[in-house]
């Protein structure tokens, strides 16, 4: 990509995005909207802006916030807000700014998808070119929905410039992303998406199709539609990989946080910051594909170590999801069936524990399951399989609420706990410019 695009598509990221969805700030160096959405360039770079703006802010939000919550991270710093991120309880403060920043780069990141969607077909643009366009502001806009009906109670799906934007549940949420997902997938199996849309946007860095179809499977299964999550996920090539790529101008941002100028805000747990009584044979590869022991502990007593795989590096991709995600969605949502199959979830765990041919080498490559064959016993092994192969996803505050783990007390500074929260307060930012802000989540 020219660097005059890139730099356009930063312009993009920062000056169309608000800060809430209902409040925008004039800069009278930027771009209009009107410049920027009537030519082929300044859409082209409004794309590229909008996937940057997901994989490096929105991504260092959506892993590392609920890390802290769920203890598959450790702070090490003393900056505030993490400290109050550990800490949790009901006094976890509504202008904290990871519960700030979360909310607000998800609403950056679906405005401007919004933006790209209504104008593209405004300009002159071949029909694969514009229809990669609208498929892919289509799926970051559900990425951006889903990702805060995993952490909030009620979210925003449409915003707005008039301090109106509504608010609706998290499960209307996920089916809000399926729609968009669904809507993607039929824009390219109408016209499939261009070379001049590849290579000017995506890079060929992500497989549009396979992603739309995995994340149709992962918000299905979150949204309890079993039955479609299973299909979704067997829809999904397992070989193809689809990743986030990183400069040293636009940086890993996990490797950021955790590794930057040796100077760490968190780590990550040891034994995937699960209990004792969830033990994993030392011969499990995603042990030392993800942890580097350390045998310390932070200033809160949590047993830390240091972090590789997908983010031991500035330039280190990080997957767009993982090849392995869709057979523990299998795995989990047969177990969930009205009518459980004991053995279609069987299966498709095993495919889990005895892989050795990942395509991102995330390979347990241990023995089948052989515990007890029930669907309690099946659940259980699923969820310590998902903590161990989803390290730093950003969804282990949706699977511990999911799996019935034990629930947050509301008290502060009980380090014991699984999690320390259930869901996080509205940004006070949010609630001072929005009238339909909803009253916070009990705990």
């Amino acid at each position: 990509m020219k660097k005059s695009i890139l730099y356009v598509s930063i312009l993009v990221s920062l000056t169309l995005g608000l800060l809430s969805c209902e409040t925008d700030f004039d800069n009278p160096n930027a771009a209009t909207e009107d410049q920027v959405f009537s030519s082929r360039e300044g859409i082209f770079a409004a794309a590229v802006g909008l996937q940057q703006l997901y994989s490096t802010t929105g991504i260092r939000w959506i892993v590392e916030t609920p890390a802290i919550t769920t203890r598959e991270g450790g702070i090490t710093t003393t900056f505030q807000n993490m400290i109050e991120l550990e800490d949790g309880g009901t006094t976890l403060p509504n202008f904290n700014s990871n519960v700030q920043g979360l909310w607000s780069t998800m609403l950056r990141v679906i405005k401007l998808a919004e933006d790209i969607e209504s104008n593209a077909a405004n300009i002159e643009l071949e029909a694969g070119t514009q229809s990669g366009l609208i498929a892919h502001a289509k799926l970051f806009k559900a990425l951006a929905i889903g990702s805060l009906a995993q952490n909030y109670e009620q979210v925003i799906v449409e915003t707005s410039n008039n301090n109106d934007a509504t608010f609706v549940t998290r499960i209307q949420g996920f089916q809000t992303a399926i729609t968009l997902l669904s809507e993607a997938a039929t824009q390219l199996s109408g016209t499939a998406a261009s070379m001049e849309f590849i290579d000017g946007v995506i890079l060929g860095n992500i497989d549009l199709e396979n992603t739309i179809a995995a994340y149709t499977a992962r918000y299905n299964l979150f949204a309890g539609n079993y039955e479609a999550a299973i299909s979704a996920a067997n829809a999904v090539d397992l070989t193809s990989t689809s990743i986030f790529a990183y400069d040293t101008q636009n940086q890993n941002p996990i490797w950021a946080r955790i590794i930057q100028n040796d100077a760490p805000n968190f780590k990550p747990r040891d034994n995937f910051g699960l209990p004792p009584s969830f033990v994993f044979d030392p011969a499990d590869g995603r042990l030392a594909f993800y942890l580097v022991p350390l045998d310390e502990t932070n200033q809160n007593g949590l047993p830390i170590e240091d972090v590789t795989g997908f983010f031991n590096e500035i330039t280190e991709p990080i997957p767009v999801y993982l090849p392995d995600e869709m057979n523990l969605i299998i795995a989990e949502a047969n177990l969930r069936l009205g009518s459980p199959n004991l053995a279609a979830a069987t299966t498709a765990l095993n495919e889990v524990l005895t892989d050795t041919d990942d395509p991102f080498d995330v390979n347990a490559n241990v023995a089948a399951y052989s515990g007890d064959n029930t669907v309690d016993a099946l659940l259980n092994e699923v969820y310590r399989n998902r903590r161990a192969e989803l390290l730093f996803t950003g969804m282990s505050l949706e699977d511990s609420r999911r799996f019935g783990r034990p629930e947050p007390s509301g008290a502060a500074m009980n380090f014991a706990e699984e999690r320390n929260r259930n869901f996080y307060p509205y940004p006070d930012l949010e609630r001072n410019s929005n009238p339909n802000t909803p009253d916070d989540p009990s705990i």
